[in-house]
């Protein structure tokens, strides 16, 4: 008889082995190089931060340089000034010391003077970066002289980074020591941790596993020779009995063996999805009926949670439905797997999921379920050529305290998944009977809406944006306003939300694009010559494949000047959108302006920032309310100009209020100004009055 204790354990250890021995090796060799990598942007951040602060000194420190010889320790007052300035922009950082080259390889600068001279021509580092690439390299130093003094035994990242000029030409070459001794303690520690966890985990599986295989191996021998007598017995018995049922009873089983296979389908169908073989809507209904009796029989209490999954319809759109029933399946697959404290899954349809939880203790023990379904989602999906990241948001209903029916329970735990998704991606939230009411007034809200289109009730006002220097007139905001009959003046932070969710922003966002070229088109007609009009752009909109064309429609319709037109959008409606690039270019191409809006409240990534078609930048309000009471603000504002004019982007600031705020703008050489000061948004008949004169 084959023997599987012996095939099993030498087979195990071999394959054991061989997966430590790659392993560990590959996850030191990842986690050195993430760290290097992240090490790397750090000082490549620092040298721009260094090149942007003191870009003055810089330039007259290797202007100076040239044509002269440089002497080993020859420090001037100029390079002494430097030094202070660098110890006081790099204090409390990792970076312990800076060396500017110029292109000769001429140490020109140094936080240790003594270095100033030495020359580093052939030091394949200098010679990468003066070809404009950045190099780094990780050594350990017994000793370095940093800028708060000797340090021992470090472990440092030292990354030659080049010095850009006027049309991006090389000039020289920063060198900056950053210390990352603690991401380096961290990782070795980590990776001691990782190899006890591994080998612990694999010497446990492998013992188990071997006591499970050796017990089979004694049953199977038993079994084998019992086997073997009554199967030549039941050979001869069966042998005669198949024959004379073959004669008497083939029909009627055939016929009976159809019947129960079409029944059994016909229940199964009844009672689970056929796409995920999870219960169904009628199966859980029927399955909550029960626990509720149960339930109360028992004074128990049970949760019901209702998860939707956050974009799903993005997969459909983009990679079509049979990508999307996949991923339903693996995502039914995943909750059934790795979620434990479900005492029923079910898929409601679409990519609705619901989950019954049974004898709940406590509320604690419903949110550690809660926080299982969405760390399910932690990892991506892996379709065949396709790996999707998804999240999924959790809606929590409780028994008793939050309803005693199936209806009830259903009804608030969905009203408590809306509620999640409003809090973003990947959340749960409780019921709460205030919920109800917000949800009634939300649909109460959203018909009116929806009516509002219909009826006439929305209107477009118009704030004035103008010179920070004349004062004159260069520009307008568009922005709708809402006069329900039932609700009166309804503020547009009550509605745009809504109408986000709801997707009535697309039909609203294209009437505010047609009423405003409409109405400025009116008024070139008629003589008052506005100069520029702005307005806001929804991430739903962007999403949209058609917006393109829509929007090109819009502007043949009303004899708009593409060039006269400008959109503004939000840091996070560019980074909602999977590619925004390609819709923003062809906004360019069609000669529309493109501004960021409450610029410096998103992400503000500065790689994604460079790279994108925008020409103008909008400092939101909440900074420019700072002005004169904060020096945080007004220090965020430098900077945001700084930037500006270092991109080539025109800025506007939002919300200006008062003289003093705008006399400090204009001296930092913001150009446009936007806010109460010069006018609020006013209809366009009270704008044509203000503005037809020149103030």
């Amino acid at each position: 008889m084959f023997n599987l204790s012996r095939y099993f354990s030498t087979v195990s250890f071999i394959l054991i082995v061989l997966a430590a021995g790659v392993l560990g090796p590959l996850y030191q060799r990842l986690s050195l190089l993430q760290m290097q990598n992240l090490a790397e942007s750090r000082n490549i951040a620092m040298a721009q931060v260094f090149q942007n602060s003191l870009h003055t000194q810089l330039e007259s420190l290797i202007s100076d340089a040239v044509g002269r010889d440089i002497h080993s320790g020859q420090v001037t007052d100029d390079i002494l000034q430097l030094q202070a300035t660098v110890h006081d922009l790099m204090r409390d950082t990792s970076v312990i010391k800076v060396k500017v080259y110029n292109r000769l390889g001429s140490t020109i600068f140094s936080t240790d003077t003594r270095q100033i001279g030495d020359s580093q021509l052939q030091n394949p580092g200098f010679r990468a970066a003066i070809s404009g690439l950045v190099t780094s390299e990780l050594i350990h130093r017994n000793t370095i002289d940093a800028f708060e003094g000797q340090l021992v035994e470090v472990d440092v990242l030292s990354s030659y980074i080049p010095i850009l000029g006027k049309e991006h030409a090389v000039e020289g070459a920063f060198e900056l020591y950053q210390n990352v001794t603690p991401f380096v303690t961290q990782l070795n520690r980590n990776l001691w941790w990782v190899t006890a966890a591994v080998v612990l985990v694999f010497a446990a599986l492998y013992l188990m596993q071997f006591l499970v295989v050796r017990r089979a191996q004694g049953i199977l021998e038993d079994q084998e020779g019992r086997i073997k007598a009554a199967r030549d017995t039941l050979e001869i018995q069966v042998a005669a009995r198949t024959e004379e049922l073959k004669r008497t009873n083939s029909q009627l089983e055939g016929e009976i063996s159809e019947r129960r296979q079409a029944q059994s389908k016909l229940n199964y169908l009844a009672y689970h999805d056929p796409l995920t073989g999870l219960a169904n809507r009628r199966c859980f209904i029927e399955r909550l009926e029960e626990s509720l009796s149960e339930g109360e029989r028992h004074g128990e209490k049970l949760a019901v949670l209702y998860i939707d999954l956050d974009q799903f319809k993005q997969v459909n759109d983009s990679l079509g439905h049979g990508v999307g029933d996949e991923l339903l399946v693996s995502v039914a697959a995943r909750l059934s797997e790795h979620v434990r404290l479900i005492d029923m899954l079910a898929r409601l349809g679409g990519d609705e999921f619901i989950c019954l939880m049974e004898a709940a203790r406590s509320e604690d023990e419903v949110e550690l379920l809660a926080r299982e379904i969405i760390a399910a989602f932690e990892y991506p999906f892996k379709l065949g050529d396709h790996e999707l990241f998804l999240t999924a948001s959790v809606g929590i209903s409780l028994c008793p305290s939050d309803g005693n029916s199936v209806l009830d329970l259903m009804r608030n735990a969905d009203t408590a998944m809306y509620r999640a998704k409003m809090l973003g991606r990947g959340n749960f939230h409780f019921y709460t009977a205030e919920m109800t009411r917000e949800a009634q007034e939300r649909i109460q809200m959203e018909n009116l809406l929806r009516r509002a289109l219909d009826n006439g009730e929305l209107s477009v006002h118009l704030q004035p944006q103008v010179d920070s220097r004349s004062g004159q007139l260069v520009g307008a905001e568009a922005l709708v306003r809402w006069n329900s009959p039932e609700l009166g003046q309804v503020m547009p932070i009550r509605f745009i939300p809504l109408a986000e969710d709801s997707g009535l922003i697309i039909g609203l966002g294209n009437w505010v694009l047609r009423e405003t070229c409409r109405q400025f088109m009116q008024w070139r007609m008629s003589g008052f010559e506005l100069p520029q009009v702005s307005v806001n752009l929804s991430v739903k909109q962007l999403e949209r494949p058609e917006f393109i064309d829509v929007l090109d429609k819009i502007l043949d319709e009303t004899g708009m000047d593409p060039t006269l037109l400008k959109l503004e959008l939000t840091e996070s409606v560019v980074m909602a959108v999977g590619d925004a690039f390609t819709p923003l270019e062809r906004l360019r191409d069609l000669g529309i302006s493109l501004a960021l809006d409450d610029f410096g409240t998103g992400y503000s990534s500065l790689s994604y920032l460079k790279m994108l078609p925008v020409q103008q930048l909008k400092i939101d309000r909440s900074f420019v309310e700072g002005i004169g009471r904060n020096s945080g603000d007004e220090a965020i504002i430098r900077t945001i100009m700084e930037l500006a004019r270092s991109l080539g982007f025109e800025v506007v600031a939002e919300g200006v209020e008062t003289v003093e705020q705008a006399n400090f703008l204009a001296d930092l050489g913001c150009e446009q100004l936007q806010g109460f000061l010069h006018g609020q948004a006013v209809s366009p008949v009270e704008f044509r009055a203000r503005w037809s004169v020149r103030p």
